[in-house]
C-alpha cells in the first residue's frame, strides 16, 4: 500500500510539473501588453550629424616646399683705403643708408698737404715749360746763327717740361683721390652694421678687419635647398619664366614675402643630394633680414580642373586612403582613393571621387557603409540663431 502510494504522488509531481512547464512556454511566446506597448514605443535609430564640403573641380597650384636662409642681396664690408686717424663716424649703427652717404671722415690734413705740393711741382714745371719755349723760339729766329745742336737741345728741354707737367697731373689726381680717400662713403645702400672702430682709432688699409658692414635689403636674396629629383620640374619652370616662390615663417602659417626665382646652382651637392636655389624678394617692408631662416615654396606647376577636396575627407586605413560620400538617401558611402598633391589644407584626389559629390569632412569616427547621416553643420545653426536674434 505505502508503495503504491509513493509512486501515486510522484506521478503527481511530474504531471503538475509538466503543465508549468508549458504555460511557461505559452507566455513566453505570446506578447505581454507591456512589452508590446514598450517595443511600439521604442524610436528609430537617429541618423549621425556629420560636416560635408562638395568635391570640386579647380586649378591646383603645385608647390614644392622647402628650408632656407635669407641673405642680403650684396653685402660690403667697408674698410679704409688710406692710413690715419679716425675724426667722425657719420652713421649709426642699425641705419639705412644711401650709397654715396658719409660713414667716416679720417683726418685728410697729410693728404691734403701732398695734394698741394703735387699742385706747387706742376705750378713750377709749368713756369720752366714756359721759358723753355720761349728760349726754342728764340733759337729758331737766329736762323743759321744758332747752332743746330743748340735747337735739338732746347727742343729736347721742352719736350721733358712737357712730360714732366703730365707726371705733376698724374700726382695731383693721386693725391686727389687719396684726400677723397679720406672721407669713406657707403658704396651700395643697405643697412649698416655694428660698427667695429670708434672715433680716436687709427685705421690703416693694411687692416683686414673692416670698420662696418652693409647689407643690402632692397632687394634681398633667400637661398634654398630642394631634392635633386624635382630637378626637372625646377628647370622646366625657370624656362618657361620666373617662377613664384613665397618665404613664410619658419612654422609655415605667416606669408613674409612674395618673389621669383632667379637662378639655380650649377651643381648638385653630392654628399646631401640637394641643388641649392636663389629667390629674390623687392622686400620693400623689410619683412625678410639677413641671416632669418624661412619656410620657402616654389610654385613650378599649375594642375588646370583638378579635382580637390579637403584634407580633412582623407582617411587612412590598413588597405589604404579612403573617405566617405553621402548619396541621394543621405547615406554614407565608403570609397577609395588615390591623392597626388596635398598643401594648404586641400588634396588632389586622381581616383575614386567625382566633382559634384558631398564628401564628409568631420564626424567620420561614428560612421559606417550604410550609416544614415544629417548634415547639418555648426555653421547653418549659428548663422540661424543670428538670424533669431535679429
Amino acid at each position: 500500500m505505502s508503495r503504491s502510494r509513493t509512486v501515486r504522488w510522484v506521478l503527481s509531481i511530474a504531471a503538475i510539473a509538466a503543465l508549468g512547464y508549458l504555460g511557461w512556454q505559452r507566455f513566453q511566446g505570446a506578447d505581454h501588453p507591456a512589452q508590446a506597448e514598450t517595443r511600439k514605443a521604442s524610436p528609430v535609430r537617429a541618423a549621425v550629424p556629420v560636416r560635408t564640403a562638395p568635391v570640386e573641380k579647380a586649378d591646383f597650384p603645385v608647390y614644392l616646399t622647402g628650408l632656407g636662409t635669407v641673405q642680403g642681396f650684396n653685402t660690403v664690408v667697408v674698410r679704409s683705403r688710406v692710413d690715419g686717424q679716425i675724426n667722425r663716424i657719420a652713421f649709426k649703427e642699425g641705419q639705412v643708408v644711401k650709397e654715396g652717404d658719409t660713414l667716416v671722415e679720417i683726418d685728410p690734413r697729410p693728404f691734403q698737404a701732398a695734394l698741394d705740393q703735387a699742385k706747387a711741382k706742376k705750378a713750377q714745371d709749368e713756369a720752366n715749360l714756359a721759358n723753355a719755349s720761349l728760349d726754342l723760339q728764340r733759337s729758331t729766329r737766329l736762323g743759321e746763327f744758332a747752332t743746330r745742336q743748340q735747337v735739338d737741345t732746347q727742343r729736347s728741354t721742352v719736350a721733358q717740361l712737357t712730360a714732366q707737367i703730365q707726371a705733376d697731373t698724374a700726382m695731383i689726381e693721386n693725391a686727389q683721390t687719396q684726400l677723397d680717400y679720406a672721407t669713406i662713403r657707403a658704396p651700395i645702400s643697405g643697412v649698416v652694421g655694428l660698427r667695429q672702430v670708434d672715433v680716436g682709432n687709427i685705421v690703416n688699409a693694411a687692416t683686414q678687419t673692416g670698420i662696418v658692414t652693409i647689407a643690402q635689403i632692397e632687394p634681398i636674396a633667400v637661398i634654398f635647398t630642394a631634392p635633386e629629383d624635382q630637378l626637372p620640374e625646377i628647370k622646366a619652370a625657370l624656362d618657361a619664366g620666373s617662377p613664384k616662390t613665397i618665404a613664410l615663417s619658419t612654422d609655415g602659417k605667416r606669408v613674409l614675402s612674395t618673389g621669383t626665382l632667379s637662378l639655380i646652382n650649377n651643381q648638385v651637392d653630392t654628399s646631401s643630394g640637394t641643388v641649392r636655389l636663389k629667390a629674390v624678394f623687392d622686400n620693400k617692408d623689410h619683412a625678410l633680414w639677413p641671416g632669418q631662416s624661412v619656410s620657402t615654396r616654389l610654385l613650378v606647376a599649375t594642375l588646370k580642373d583638378a579635382t580637390v577636396v579637403p584634407d580633412d575627407a582623407v582617411q587612412h586605413g590598413p588597405n589604404g586612403l579612403y573617405a566617405y560620400t553621402v548619396n541621394k538617401e543621405n547615406k554614407a558611402e565608403l570609397r577609395k582613393i588615390r591623392v597626388t598633391r596635398s598643401i594648404d589644407g586641400r588634396s588632389v584626389v586622381d581616383e575614386g571621387l567625382s566633382p559634384g559629390d558631398q564628401i564628409i569632412t568631420a564626424g567620420q569616427f561614428k560612421v559606417q557603409p550604410g550609416t544614415l547621416v544629417t548634415t547639418a553643420v555648426a555653421s547653418s545653426d549659428q548663422t540661424q540663431a543670428r538670424t533669431t536674434s535679429e
